[in-house]
């Protein structure tokens, strides 16, 4: 069951209405957070796998803690940054699933020493391996590393059974690291859009990162976690023998890519941006907001969708869809609704102060322009908290 919301998280004295609020506002709905968040948590469940959510999406404690309403559990991070605010709330189990730099190995494993933390490191070449016994003598601390894969040709990573991942394996341990197990991010799944191509890339996903783990053990490497993970493959995977561990961070929210690729309805969307209506152009059938691509992020990631949703689909205040309504121009303060191409829909009555609200092309990217959520749940205009976002790396 995930968590409440605690009584310290009260709403803000200005704002305890969406009326009340100033746009863009970053809204957050908590019921659809619960219903997306439960989903994936019983499917890791099914899967007999351990889901490690990453906080990439939501960077926030109060949703961290709608988590894990006990205690913290295990978390994907990718900042350091990320990794430091967590580490300040109690959160110790962390792996920072970006390829480490010297700089960012040695903050880690600088946290680590100050906090107890166990930050987990990714590399995926000897140079980063090497680098490691630097970075162990510079800080008392001995770190624990993934080798990343590449399953899918989408970016980092060693192919498994390229030579070079036993090379790399051999020097972390020469460099006095703790090589944990693999790691691997089947990120080329945001491109498909059907469920057998889905349940394939999922299968793919895990039979490299397994077979990868097999090669190390066979040469005397424990590999004692296999982490596969991203939102397509997480929710369209029928099998993960072998694998230890799940991740994802968007099926939080969920976004319009995901709802091109096939994985959510337009009503599992968590987030959306509430906008206010400031003037028209009837002749061009437009309606101008107040919410421009500083609030909605320029992520045009439906672009080469089937359908392309411009920089965000458009609903009225309480959330309902305004079908075939999408904001086709972002501009840095102003957003331009208008109806899709195609369609023989027309424009509803949007008068000068009406409010709408503009679900997320990608959630990571819209989120990140704004600093805190303001908590509703379902059509009710009450806010019922703010919760904080961090920022920065």
């Amino acid at each position: 069951m995930m968590g409440k919301i605690a009584a310290n998280q009260s709403v803000s004295e200005t704002a305890k209405s969406i009326g009340a609020l100033v746009t863009p506002a970053l809204l957050l709905d908590r019921g659809r957070l619960g219903h997306n968040s439960q989903g994936l948590a019983e499917r890791a469940k099914k899967l007999e796998v351990v889901l490690r959510p990453h906080m990439k999406t939501a960077k926030s404690i109060d949703v961290a803690r709608y988590l894990f309403p006990g205690e913290p559990g295990p978390i994907t991070v990718s900042t350091i940054a990320e990794a430091e605010y967590f580490a300040g709330h109690g959160f110790r189990d962390m792996t920072y699933a970006v390829g480490m730099s010297p700089a960012s190995a040695r903050r880690a494993m600088g946290l680590c020493r100050r906090t107890g933390a166990d930050v987990k490191l990714l590399l995926d070449s000897v140079e980063q391996a090497d680098a490691l016994a630097d970075i162990r003598e510079a800080t008392g601390m001995t770190p624990s590393v993934f080798i990343e894969l590449d399953c899918d040709d989408h970016r980092g990573g060693l192919k498994p059974d390229d030579p070079k991942l036993l090379d790399v394996a051999s020097r972390v341990v020469a460099a006095g690291a703790k090589l944990v197990g693999v790691l691997a991010h089947a990120g080329e799944s945001y491109g498909l859009n059907t469920p057998d191509a889905l349940v394939k890339a999922a299968e793919n996903e895990r039979s490299a990162t397994v077979r990868a783990a097999e090669i190390l053990r066979a040469h005397g490497h424990a590999c004692p976690i296999v982490s596969v993970g991203s939102t397509p493959t997480a929710h369209f995977a029928e099998n993960l023998e072998g694998v230890t561990e799940l991740r994802a961070g968007v099926y939080m929210f969920f976004d319009l890519v995901q709802h091109g690729v096939g994985v959510c309805e337009l009503d599992d969307i968590a987030i959306s941006v509430l906008a206010t209506v400031i003037g028209s152009k009837p002749e061009k059938g437009w309606v101008l907001v107040d919410a421009g691509w500083m609030a909605l992020s320029r992520d045009r990631g439906t672009a080469n969708q089937q359908i392309d949703q411009g920089y965000g689909v458009v609903c009225d205040e309480k959330g309902r869809v305004l079908e075939d309504v999408i904001v086709a121009q972002a501009s840095q303060e102003h957003g331009i609704l208008a109806i899709r191409a195609g369609s023989g829909k027309s424009m509803p009555e949007l008068p000068l102060g009406s409010r709408v609200r503009i679900l997320p092309i990608h959630a990571c990217a819209m989120a990140a322009q704004h600093d805190f959520y303001s908590v509703v749940n379902g059509d009710s205009p009450m806010i019922e908290a703010r919760w904080e976002r961090m920022r920065g790396w």
